[in-house]
């Protein structure tokens, strides 16, 4: 059994440059200036639905079980 990548992510570009970033139909994030020029430079090359998970810090990162057994998480 694998694990699933993220899903659910829509971005959206305003005329104003800004990127705006949904998940399941509410706005997470918006990117302004640079940070949304490096977003748009950086969705044509790697997979969408990844990025903006990494871009709005809703990413699992492999180590919730170690965290889990932590002594301070007990």
């Amino acid at each position: 059994m694998g694990m699933a990548g993220p899903d659910g992510f829509e971005w959206l570009r305003r005329k104003n440059g800004d990127v705006v970033i949904s998940h399941r139909g509410r706005v997470t994030t918006t990117l302004r200036g640079r940070r949304a020029e490096q977003f748009l430079e950086d969705v044509d090359g790697e997979d969408e639905q990844e990025l903006m998970a990494r871009v709005t810090g809703n990413y699992k990162r492999g180590n919730e079980r170690l965290a889990r057994q932590h002594p301070r998480n007990r």
